[in-house]
């Protein structure tokens, strides 16, 4: 079943059109990935789905209309977006930020009971509770991020180059934890990521953007086999 369905979606920044009709479905339970060169509108289809910038089009997810609707209430009905940069409160301790994911919850016991799960996916951040968000390396500030998305308990989890910045052995690591938590908790996923072998390599589903517009689209093994995508994007 379709979580999330975009139908001729555009994006603007200002008079700059970035994003050109873009159509694609994103099922349940899955991980979808968006390739596709720097600048070519990635980032902007993430932030468009978030209504952080104007857009026109179609945007349904769980059968209902969101395109319109403001931020907050688009995340209140389970979508989470792990921008790129992280956005850590740094001045706040490893655990602070983790409950901050989980403002708008009520359910207590609930909420303990993510905490518990998060440090099982990210064992360093509770190594780390009490540290300074601030002071963390790159790649815990990096799982902090994913982990403060997961204690909203998100239906989709919207990624901005997870692995930017991150050593290739924590990249490996933590795409293993987000096919793993994809697996275990239902969590579809929607990957935009410069390392196209890792994100391929945890997807259902890819498509490839150029300018703003999806010039292929196929299973992630399909697109992985693909002889031009091999040499743009994956080297061999």
């Amino acid at each position: 079943m379709a979580l999330l369905e975009v139908s001729k979606l555009e994006a603007f920044y200002g008079q700059t059109q970035v994003l050109r009709g873009l159509s694609f479905t994103l099922e349940e339970g899955s991980v979808t990935t968006i390739l596709g060169a720097n600048g070519a509108g990635k980032t902007t289809t993430l932030r468009a789905i978030c209504a952080m910038v104007r857009t026109s089009g179609e945007l349904t997810f769980d059968g209902q209309r969101i395109a319109g609707k403001a931020t907050e209430s688009i995340v209140r009905r389970g979508i989470a977006h792990v921008p790129e940069g992280r956005g850590t409160f740094v001045r706040l301790s490893a655990e602070q930020n983790l409950r901050l994911g989980a403002y708008a919850r009520r359910d207590a016991a609930g909420v303990e009971e993510d905490l518990e799960r998060v440090y099982g996916y990210f064992p360093r951040l509770k190594e780390r509770r009490g540290q300074q968000a601030g002071t963390l390396s790159g790649g815990e500030q990096q799982m902090l991020a994913v982990g403060r998305a997961l204690m909203m308990r998100p239906r989709l989890m919207l990624l901005d180059e997870p692995s930017f910045g991150l050593a290739p052995l924590l990249t490996e690591e933590l795409f293993r934890i987000l096919g793993a938590i994809s697996r275990e908790r239902q969590v579809s996923m929607l990957v935009v990521e410069q390392n196209a072998s890792l994100a391929l390599g945890i997807a259902d589903q890819a498509y490839l953007l150029e300018t703003g517009r999806i010039v292929m689209s196929g299973s992630a093994e399909e697109i992985g086999k693909d002889e031009s995508v091999r040499k743009a994007y994956l080297g061999y």
